[in-house]
């Protein structure tokens, strides 16, 4: 009996299929990052606290027996105990359902501004980039503007005007000024793809402008974008952690990071746990974001890895 062996099926199995290398290029290149990601022991571990920091967020208050603004009227300034998990504020709160609530607004912001300002980023240096001419010179007008304002102080003073508002409008605040050098990276990649065969392509079969930006471009972006999203995430929430410092964040009765550290600022020596646990809280969440994004990075890009390393040796021979 003929039995068909592997080689003669091949042949046969192709036509099949069309579209089965692409997607096994496709495959091959995901567990190509994953493995360069895994190796990176200190990029897993930022993910594995980062990915913690989020539960703990959404899922500390519905475990905390009390909630961030009710007071135990017995328990004053209390330190960590049994009853009151990080102890308590000086009328009764408990500091680990303020913390967590803090958290959860510092992480919910950051993230916020990240996918807002990113996306904002990409779709104005896509833009900028294929159109070119006087769209270019537009846009390009308006993120020169912003990067000469002083984004701080900017914010400090329109924050006040929405107290008591949606604090949504602090996410617009801190995302309009976080996304114009992005959008310089990405006009200037897209200068370079719109240039490319496969653009030329879609432009010859009649695909429009838009259509040929998000299929063919920006997925060509996917990996700065990514990487730009998850830095931003930390940057964002450093920057909120400052203005709710000065008054200028996330108003009272909320709660964030910034207001409690600046809370606990005064009682850093007597009463330490209101300062140290939600600055350490926030300390640990920036450091494992920016090892994340450092380990997805050299996972993503190999090349800014070896550029790195050529960086570093050329210091090390000149010194």
């Amino acid at each position: 009996m003929a039995t068909i062996t592997s080689d003669a099926a091949a042949p046969g199995a192709s036509p099949v299929d069309g579209g089965a290398p692409k997607r096994e290029r496709s495959a091959t290149r995901s567990r190509l990052v994953l493995r360069r990601f895994l190796r990176r022991k200190g990029a897993v571990f930022g993910l594995i606290v980062v990915v913690l920091l989020y539960l703990m967020a959404f899922l500390g208050p519905l475990i905390s027996p009390w909630g961030y603004a009710e007071p135990d009227y017995t328990a004053f300034l209390q330190p960590p105990s049994a009853e009151h998990w990080f102890g308590t504020t000086k009328i009764g709160e408990d500091v680990f359902a303020q913390v967590m609530r803090g958290l959860q607004k510092s992480l919910t912001i950051g993230l916020l501004v990240g996918v807002i300002s990113t996306s904002v980023a990409a779709l104005v240096g896509a833009l900028a980039g294929y159109f070119g001419g006087w769209v270019d010179r537009t846009l390009m007008w308006v993120v020169d503007l912003l990067l000469v304002l002083p984004s701080f102080l900017i914010i400090a003073v329109l924050s006040p005007a929405f107290k008591g508002e949606s604090w949504l409008l602090f996410v617009a605040l801190l995302a309009a000024f976080s996304w114009m050098i992005t959008a310089r990276i990405v006009r200037g990649m897209t200068l370079t793809l719109r240039e490319r065969e496969y653009v030329k392509a879609a432009r010859f079969m009649g695909q429009s402008p838009l259509r040929i930006i998000f299929k063919h471009i920006v997925p060509n972006m996917a990996s700065l974008l990514i990487i730009d999203a998850t830095i931003t995430i930390g940057a964002a929430v450093l920057s909120e952690t400052g203005l709710s410092f000065f008054g200028f964040g996330v108003q009272p009765p909320d709660v964030s990071l910034g207001t409690l550290i600046a809370t606990g600022t005064d009682s850093v020596i007597t009463y330490p746990w209101l300062f140290y646990l939600p600055a350490g809280f926030l300390v640990l969440f920036v450091l494992a974001v920016n090892l994340f994004g450092d380990g997805l990075r050299d996972a993503l890009d190999p090349s800014s890895t070896r550029a790195r390393k050529r960086a570093t040796k050329s210091e090390e021979e000149s010194e």
